[in-house]
């Protein structure tokens, strides 16, 4: 029985570093594909992505090869869960293998309107106090220098990639089941505008509350991991009843 690709989109700021600790709990037919963004990790020396377009442009050359022939999922975190959204529908635009399933986490859907705050503008200090309230990063990580010469300019590339996009409609839903994350206390997101994913695809849709705030992923990934085994599993065992009698 072949692996299933799990491809991991990161979240605004994040690089594929924010993945690679899941490697230890994926199960053994689940392969980890943490994806890099331009402009940070190994592809630093890149230029930051202008836009949605153009990542998920970059997205797909770079795993376009990967998912001809292999079963294949996708995670994104809030960012990340935009980014997948767009990505997918453009591998099925393309014709291409698509996803056994989707999973999205700390983001509604791209489809309805929230009420988010523009903060890529906002001068540095204003923009740093903006960032510790949403949560994920200590107050004294804003401290050294030396790393915020490096971070801003990737977290307000980011930012503004998210704050300036605008939805285009679908010619279709997607065609996977989806699994949606969410925390309690994360002020933009619960289980109201989180079901609104069930309104993007023709399968299934559920969503799971977990305890914490919008970076609930990372110390939950134990529980979220456990959830993407279960699925993934899951699939893989169905989808090679199918190749085999199907």
């Amino acid at each position: 029985m072949s692996k299933i690709k799990l491809f991991c989109l990161p979240y605004a700021g994040g690089s594929a570093m924010a993945y690679i600790k899941w490697k230890k709990y994926l199960h053994s037919s689940i392969e980890l594909n943490p994806i890099e963004l331009a402009g940070r990790g190994k592809r630093f020396a890149e230029p930051l992505s202008s836009c949605i377009d153009e990542s998920i442009n970059d997205i797909y050359m770079n795993i376009s090869n990967d998912i001809e022939e292999t079963e294949y999922a996708i995670f994104g975190h809030s960012m990340g869960s935009l980014l997948a959204y767009e990505l997918t529908h453009k591998i099925m635009e393309l014709g291409n293998r698509e996803p056994i399933h989707l999973f999205v986490s700390g983001r509604y859907p791209p489809f309805i309107k929230g009420d988010e705050k523009i903060i890529h503008l906002l001068p540095d200090d204003e923009f740093k106090e903006e960032l510790f309230k949403i949560g994920g990063t200590p107050k004294e990580f804003f401290e050294y220098k030396e790393l915020m010469a490096i971070y801003i300019p990737i977290l307000r590339a980011d930012y503004k990639l998210v704050e300036k996009y605008v939805y285009t409609p679908k010619k279709n839903k997607l065609n996977c089941d989806i699994t949606a994350f969410f925390s309690n206390k994360d002020e933009d997101v619960n289980l109201e505008n989180m079901s609104m994913w069930a309104l993007g695809t023709s399968k299934n849709c559920r969503v799971l509350e977990f305890e914490g705030d919008h970076f609930f992923i990372n110390h939950k990934s134990r529980e979220i991991i456990d959830v993407i085994n279960k699925t993934l599993i899951n699939k893989n065992q169905e989808c090679y009843t199918q190749s085999t009698f199907g």
